[in-house]
């Protein structure tokens, strides 16, 4: 088989191809590069310096890992702008004030940005939904405009290394949490208290996706990625079939008839998702298929029920093998996972949601090992179970 680059490889595995190998992007979205960068995680996260897109490219040259760049940013803009002010500074944390400009008046976010970890929201825009509800609607509204230069930017210093991404998500209270102060709680509240309102946000909500669809796939974007994190766990089925799967419909039909890829990320649990988007949507692949406690989903399973009709991608755990793990327990569950799952393409071997800060990297470094030794296609099943079969006595 003609080799690959990165970004060959990904596409044709998430378009449910066989590639010339399994491609392996474990999930470092976040604290891992900015780990790398030795510098106080607020340099990156408030300063850009570098920006988190950047620092992802460097850990992917790092680590030599097939890239999965979900930073594909078109800078939309609505009639809703966010000034940025820092209103306190100590050692160890930056407090970070944002203050939403409507057309009906402000709101305010408060966040503090830690030195060794991500930024946590401590004050949400949404106080009260009724009341700001005005305010809170032009955030999503569909006059939209938008500025393709650093997309343009971010595809040139990609280039062949991976995968580009724009993420759209779908409405639902798993998406709307993070507007709420009182998070899911008073998000679920509001759902139950003002239907009215909240429908007429989902109808905002996805005639702007729809918008914003439409000028990432003009843009020249490989994918979209849609759903969310907790998209079940945090919402109902129910829920989340009044208020996600239509947008995901739409989604992904437009994405078929383009020709890009289109992906669900939805961390937690999965496998309805999983069904109903296989029978009533035009879905490339999903990530990251979190097994239990995190999840509901088993790789093999989810391979032998749904993998004609989906490519996946995942899965190994994030804390007990990635983070806990030494390099032999991440080479064996990778190898599990590779027999699992790779047989035919269609699959990319990820870990579970978001890799720990600390994950040593001789464990990311594992993981791309037991590809490049075991997933070229076609797969030596039993070369790869002899090797799980290996480790698994060296471990006792």
């Amino acid at each position: 088989m003609v080799y690959m680059s990165s970004r060959e490889r990904m596409i044709a595995a998430l378009a449910n191809k066989q590639p010339d190998r399994i491609p392996v992007s474990p999930d470092i979205s976040n604290m891992i590069p900015c780990r790398l960068t030795g510098k106080s995680f607020w340099e990156v996260y408030i300063n850009n310096n570098p920006p988190l897109w950047k620092a992802y490219l460097n850990a992917v040259d790092y680590f030599g890992i097939d890239g999965w760049f979900v930073y594909g940013d078109l800078q939309f803009k609505t009639k809703t702008t966010v000034d940025r002010e820092i209103i306190n500074k100590t050692q160890d944390m930056w407090v970070v004030k944002d203050i939403y400009h409507t057309p009906d008046g402000d709101m305010t976010q408060i966040m503090n940005s830690l030195r060794a970890d991500s930024p946590t929201t401590i004050e949400k825009i949404i106080k009260d939904f009724e009341k700001d509800f005005k305010k809170f609607k032009h955030i999503w509204s569909d006059e939209i405009t938008y500025d393709d230069s650093l997309f343009k930017q971010q595809k040139k210093e990609l280039g062949e290394k991976g995968i580009m991404s724009v993420i759209i998500g779908a409405p639902g209270l798993h998406y709307y949490i993070d507007h709420f102060h009182g998070s899911l709680e008073a998000a679920t509240y509001a759902y139950y208290d003002y239907p009215e309102l909240f429908e007429e946000l989902r109808e905002i909500h996805e005639r702007q996706i729809v918008k914003q669809v439409e000028i990432a796939i003009d843009a020249g974007t490989d994918s979209i990625i849609t759903g969310g994190s907790g998209s079940i766990t945090l919402q109902s089925p129910d829920i989340w079939r009044e208020y996600s799967l239509p947008a995901i419909k739409k989604i992904t039909k437009m994405c078929k008839e383009a020709g890009v890829i289109s992906g669900v990320h939805s961390c937690g649990k999965e496998h309805y998702l999983i069904e109903m988007c296989t029978t009533e949507t035009d879905l490339d692949y999903v990530n990251p298929l979190e097994i239990s406690p995190m999840g509901d989903c088993d790789l093999a399973e989810i391979k032998q029920s749904f993998g004609k009709r989906v490519a996946l991608m995942g899965n190994l755990h994030t804390s007990e093998t990635m983070l806990f793990g030494n390099a032999n327990d991440v080479r064996r569950e990778s190898l599990k996972a590779i027999r699992d799952a790779g047989i035919g393409g269609g699959f990319v071997l990820s870990s579970g949601d978001q890799c720990g800060r600390d994950t040593p990297d001789e464990n990311i470094f594992a993981m791309v090992e037991a590809v490049k030794e075991f997933g070229q296609y076609p797969l030596n099943l039993d070369r790869i179970q002899e090797e799980i079969d290996r480790l698994e006595k060296s471990k006792k």
